[in-house]
């Protein structure tokens, strides 16, 4: 078929613009069609999104009949959809579709996302887009059908089958269209999603895991997705690589779907241009799913010429090592060996390579062939004097092996994130290796590697560890829901970029099945480093499977590229990044890293900064309080007291949380003279507002509380957040965000005009620890710690939220979405909390521990 179709279109040239002539015809007003009615409506009575009012307009068409229930149809981003003019034109083309009977009489909604209005004078109103399309979950599909559908639909039939029931959305609304119908499916069984935001907005990167996981009882769901060919890749995710790996999800699991790949970019032009023949599809009983077909090849294989042994070379040795029991990874034995290049010097420091999966790797038959490789390489100056450690997987004691003694913890070892097995060879190989030969301690001079399994597991090292490992293989890797590795992309694209190297190989035709994607796993995995300016190549070839062939043919090529002496110069594209998308990577200055403001203190606390950027803190332990001059950084005492929230007030006192104490104190910079604010409160941390109104938060007592700092007069704010810990005001006053230090929340509230507190929402989630003694459970996310340790919140000129955790900053833009986490500076020290302080607030300054550290930022 593909080698007859551009022949029937020379044959026949109307075949193509057919069908762009009905979907134009469709998009247009026609004289003898009958004209739907549209109405507005405003619903501001949300007790899920408090706070929140939204427009909506609801299409009748002229063919309805109240004794005859109607199809429904919700359009997210609903204005969008209904413009008579814009790229949609929902109403114009359904007029068009019902009257030819394409689709069924169907009631159109048009729903917009919730805007929290400000009441505060100078205050701005806040979207809650994104918190409503983005999360996961069934907050938003319980607000349409609960809340908001009840009224919008009110007097109007409507049918109650799902099949009937259609929503559809564009980018983040594509999103909120598909996680409605995944929710509800007994009430949504229809979804078209245009450019949707698959990606690690809030999450959305999990669904194709998810939607695998139910091959064997597939959701009743009917999708159609619409991507573009030049659609975004930003610090988000990567959207056509994103749907795609949707689509592919869907046909494993069984899904009714259709993807439509479109030219054009993040634009609902090119949507609007096929809405018609997607609305067709969709409502049609005839319908047929879209097939992605990736055939495996195998073609004659040939070692490569480094992979061949040659005389002239100096041959190294393989050295088998006694059986490995660990102490780390309990009750586990492994095998394992050494190789020592001919070329090694115990007076000079050997570079260190380490293999998973050791017992393939060190085979000079196979595919790999590891000895050979760098006996030639290293003779030929490719690579350097290099130790070779082979590793197999651990076998449980406990458990019998699997068929031809197969170690029962390779997939526990390999596929789980965390530290556990870095700690392993951190902790117990490496030492070993150093006993017996003279390792490089430079962190380059370091690499790992490993296949499939064994290549995240290599990757997870370096991640977790880039201090020891600066350099990785992966073939074939598996950055899929093994055990929560499709996770990788979007930790990537939102981490400070890490000193790594990364070589990657992979194949059209590997592996697809209940766990993931691997050619579209790998593909989004390159794509986030690509993005983050990694010093990242990725190899990939049509056909092949879920072997070495391809991989153990670029493995020479990939040992000259990862061991090259050449440096790395980032090449950033940040041009799809959207207005508000505040990616780390145009906040981060390359080459300025941590440096030290004042080191062995007691315990350092309580940052904050005034109008001229000097920064004040308390180390609570001498205890005293300190001015550092923004210009000059001399520290002065300027009080002995020992606090845990220091803020000025528009009075130029400063305000202080002595919680030990049960009060709140001011103290006058200038002659550090401490006057008692409000008696009988225990605080934690404080934000002061322009008319000088205080809130505190109240740890234990699970409380905000808002206090007159002219009376001293104490009121609560608000109750039941598990921990209320750090506190921020946004720029306008019109928001605070309270942090949860036993949570996984940053709670957002409305000021209003007369200081009480409303609209509270959970619009930004941390990202969490990952629990190293918990249950690495097969096929499911890994175990979390359930608490962030969210601590000392700080706003720059941006509007960016700056909340520190158990994790290092996390860093949240003005609504609520995750920007990206900076790794503690210390991380064997507490991270309390942290303010924009220094020249022009360029600098963030974080209390770790016994130190004060600052880093510039672009302004």
């Amino acid at each position: 078929m593909p080698r007859i179709l551009p022949l029937l279109l020379l044959l026949c040239p109307t075949l193509l613009p057919a069908a762009e002539t009905s979907d134009t015809a469709d998009r247009t007003v026609q004289s003898d069609v009958p004209q739907g009615k549209l109405t507005s409506g405003e619903f501001s009575d949300s007790q899920l999104f408090p706070g929140t009012t939204r427009q909506y307009s609801v299409y009748v068409p002229a063919q309805y009949r109240p004794d005859q229930p109607a199809a429904l149809m919700v359009f997210m981003d609903g204005k969008n959809y209904a413009k008579a003019d814009g790229s949609f034109r929902v109403p114009t083309v359904f007029d068009n579709l019902i009257h030819q009977q394409a689709m069924p009489v169907t009631i159109a909604v048009f729903v917009n996302p919730g805007t929290i209005p400000a009441t505060k004078p100078g205050a701005a109103n806040r979207s809650n887009r994104s918190f409503e399309y983005d999360s996961l979950g069934d907050r938003y599909a319980n607000f349409l059908i609960d809340e908001f559908l009840p009224v919008a639909l009110d007097g109007l039939n409507v049918s109650s089958d799902p099949a009937q029931r259609a929503v559809c959305g564009i980018s983040s609304g594509g999103i909120a269209a598909f996680t409605v119908a995944w929710e509800k499916p007994e009430q949504f069984g229809k979804v078209l999603s245009h450019i949707g935001s698959f990606t690690n907005i809030r999450g959305g990167w999990a669904y194709p895991g998810l939607i695998r996981k139910t091959h064997n009882n597939p959701k009743p769901i009917k999708v159609y997705l619409q991507e573009g060919e030049d659609d975004l890749s930003n610090l988000h995710g990567d959207w056509p690589l994103g749907n795609q790996d949707m689509a592919a999800a869907l046909q494993f699991a069984g899904y009714q779907y259709k993807l439509e790949m479109t030219t054009g970019g993040h634009s609902g032009k090119w949507a609007g241009e096929v809405l018609p023949s997607a609305l067709r599809w969709l409502w049609s009983d005839q319908a047929e799913s879209t097939v992605i077909t990736a055939t495996p090849t195998k073609p004659d294989w040939q070692p490569h010429a480094d992979a061949v042994r040659r005389e002239d070379v100096p041959q190294g040795t393989v050295h088998d090592m006694p059986p490995w029991e660990s102490e780390i990874l309990e009750n586990t034995i492994r095998d394992w060996s050494i190789y020592v290049p001919a070329q090694y010097n115990k007076d000079q420091p050997a570079a260190l390579m380490v293999f998973q999966d050791g017992h393939s790797f060190r085979n000079p038959k196979g595919r790999w062939r590891v000895p050979i490789v760098f006996d030639n390489l290293i003779a030929d100056g490719h690579m350097p004097p290099t130790i070779a450690v082979f590793l197999n997987p651990g076998h449980d004691q406990t458990k019998p092996r699997g068929k031809r003694g197969k170690p029962s913890d390779r997939g526990l070892e390999y596929d789980s994130l965390g530290g556990r097995y870095s700690r392993f060879l951190i902790e117990e190989i490496l030492p070993e290796v150093r006993q017996r030969y003279n390792i490089s301690p430079d962190p380059a001079m370091h690499a790992i590697g490993g296949s499939s399994s064994g290549a995240i597991c290599a990757f997870t090292a370096a991640w977790e560890h880039p201090e020891v490992f600066r350099k990785v293989f992966s073939s074939v890797g598996s950055f899929t829901h093994l055990r929560g590795g499709n996770a990788y992309p979007g930790l990537v694209r939102k981490t400070e970029p890490k000193p790594l190297r990364v070589y990657m190989a992979d194949t059209s035709a590997d592996v697809d099945n209940a766990f993931g994607s691997w050619p579209w796993a790998n593909r989004r995995m390159a794509s986030a480093l690509e993005y983050m300016g990694y010093d990242v190549r990725f190899d990939w070839a049509e056909g092949y499977g879920h072997n070495s062939d391809f991989g153990g043919l670029r493995f020479p090529d990939a040992m000259k590229w990862l061991w090259r002496s050449e440096p790395h110069q980032a090449e950033l594209d940040t041009s799809d990044d959207l207005r508000g998308d505040l990616t780390l990577l145009n906040l981060l200055i390359p080459g300025k890293d941590w440096e030290v403001v004042a080191d062995d203190l007691g315990f350092a606390d309580a940052p904050c900064s005034d109008a001229d950027g000097n920064f004040y803190y308390s180390d609570m332990k001498a205890p005293a309080v300190y001015r550092v001059d923004a210009v000059d950084g001399t520290q002065t005492k300027i009080a002995e007291q020992s606090v845990s929230g220091l803020e000025f007030g528009p009075d130029e006192l400063l305000y202080a949380c002595q919680g030990s104490k049960q009060r709140v104190i001011s103290i006058d910079p200038q002659t550090g003279q401490v006057n008692t604010v409000a008696t009988d409160v225990v605080p934690n941390d404080m934000a002061i507002t322009a008319e000088g109104t205080i809130y505190i938060t109240e740890t234990r007592k699970q409380q905000v509380t808002r206090i007159d700092p002219k009376t001293g007069q104490v009121t609560p704010a608000d109750t039941g957040i598990t921990a209320p810990n750090g506190i921020a005001l946004s720029n306008d006053g019109g928001t605070l965000a309270v942090s949860d230090y036993r949570g996984e929340f940053v709670w957002m509230f409305r000021v209003n005009a007369d200081g009480s507190l409303d609209a509270k929402m959970p619009s930004m989630t941390m990202r969490l620890p990952i629990d190293e003694s918990g249950q690495f459970k097969f096929n499911e996310p890994p175990p979390y710690l359930s608490a962030v340790k969210g601590d000392g919140t700080a706003v720059d000129r941006r509007g960016r939220y700056y909340v520190t955790s158990a994790l290092g900053v996390q860093i949240f833009d003005p609504t609520g979405r995750p920007c990206g986490v900076l790794p503690k500076p210390r991380e064997d020290q507490p991270l309390t909390s942290c303010v924009l302080a220094g020249p022009d607030h360029q600098y963030l300054y974080v209390t770790n521990g016994t130190s004060v550290l600052r880093r510039k930022l672009t302004p």
